[in-house]
């Protein structure tokens, strides 16, 4: 881990009952791959922060529960307090227990969400170092409508300034216990997640890109679907296109100035073209032809981002994770390399998933064929996938 304080600790918030998951044991203790789900949390923080110190606020009544949680966390720097009524106050009183050895830093994560990688937790740590406090989001893909009690439309929220927040949220220790014991003292514990604690104390709060597959498991089919991700499979695309009349290439959803445009019925988009097809071959789905027929002039001059969001939504619909995106563009020119972090950015913007999932490259053909002869664009791509696995995969 780089550029990162001195002193870490990890706060686990997993005192509450989840009552939309149903009766039963509480979420946090279900099995998920052989042992409780709060177990695979924890866990993964160890990998990610080996010397961190790990403080874990449960339910008063999970005590016995929890030791089984214990026993299959050995070797880490675990301890655990009893938390309140609320997220809000549970996290007060795990603040309380760490202040006896304050950190330099703290990263509050929910107990729930079983699969934060160290390349997550690395962005957090090193945004919060930075800027004393830092958040991971996903942006919104679907359209938002705000409702009355009566279940009618009243307005339609701007989703491009909204985010769907995660954890873990990472803090100065200093000023995350300072804007808590703030609300405590006026006994107001209704927030449901650290960064509004922060906000409400006049903190500013940076946001970093989060990860999709960073799920955190709320029904019974979460856990279900999350637990049986098994069925690994990969696919590949590949794409051409001509240049032609024009002052601009779209690559990955981004404008490059350039002294020809591409060619074709949408926007010609060849990188996103390529990593569509990718996905339906993952999904053995068709191709894009089959799903956006060229003849249709309904997709004449269409953003290519329509068709990748469309096999993503493929995926989704079938309980299923991107896990990697990885593509070649094959050009002289334009260069790509003063391009290519706005493009990995903004294709894992699109896909929902963190910039470490995407991986760009680009290379000439040497001067040979109809790439080296400046006439067109190739890109090939290649995405990875999980799906919920069967009985009968092989």
């Amino acid at each position: 881990m780089q550029d990162t304080p001195s002193r870490i600790a990890l706060l686990i918030v997993a005192a509450g009952r989840g009552a939309r998951f149903g009766e039963g044991v509480p979420k946090q203790y279900r099995n998920l791959g052989g042992a409780p789900l709060l177990a695979v949390t924890l866990r993964a923080c160890h990998a990610a922060l080996p010397d961190a110190a790990i403080v874990v606020v449960i339910n008063a009544s999970d005590k016995a529960l929890f030791q089984n949680v214990a026993d299959h966390a050995a070797g880490m720097n675990l301890s655990a307090v009893t938390g309140g009524a609320t997220r809000q106050e549970s996290v007060w009183l795990g603040l309380q227990a760490l202040q006896r050895h304050p950190p330099d830093l703290v990263l509050i994560h929910d107990g729930v969400r079983p699969f934060a990688t160290p390349e997550l937790f690395s962005r957090v740590i090193n945004a919060a170092s930075a800027t004393g406090s830092a958040i991971p989001g996903l942006p919104l893909t679907d359209t938002i409508k705000q409702i009355d009690a009566a279940g009618m439309i009243t307005g339609s929220p701007d989703r491009a300034r909204l985010m769907r927040v995660q954890t873990p949220q990472a803090f100065a220790f200093a000023q995350i216990f300072a804007a808590h014991a703030r609300l405590a003292a006026t006994a107001s514990f209704d927030l449901t997640d650290d960064a509004a604690v922060m906000a409400a104390a006049g903190y500013d709060v940076a946001v970093v890109a989060g990860d999709s597959a960073n799920v955190k498991v709320t029904f019974p089919e979460d856990l279900q679907v999350t637990s049986n991700l098994t069925d690994t499979r990969t696919g590949q695309g590949f794409d051409v296109h001509a240049f032609g009349p024009g002052d601009h290439v779209m690559l990955g959803g981004v404008r490059i100035p350039h002294h020809a445009g591409l060619v074709g019925h949408s926007d010609a988009d060849v990188l996103l073209h390529a990593l569509t097809d990718a996905l339906y071959g993952a999904l053995a789905d068709g191709d894009i032809g089959q799903h956006f027929p060229p003849h249709d002039p309904q997709w004449r001059g269409q953003a290519s981002s329509l068709f990748f969001r469309h096999a993503l939504a493929r995926l989704a619909a079938r309980h299923g994770r991107l896990a990697h995106l990885d593509a070649t563009l094959i050009c002289e020119t334009p260069k790509i390399g003063p391009h290519a972090q706005a493009i990995r950015e903004n294709i894992a913007a699109l896909a929902g998933i963190s910039l470490d999932r995407v991986a760009l490259k680009a290379t000439t053909s040497e001067r040979l064929g109809f790439t080296g002869r400046g006439e067109g664009m190739a890109a090939m791509a290649i995405a990875t996938i999980r799906l919920p696995g069967s009985n009968d995969d092989v």
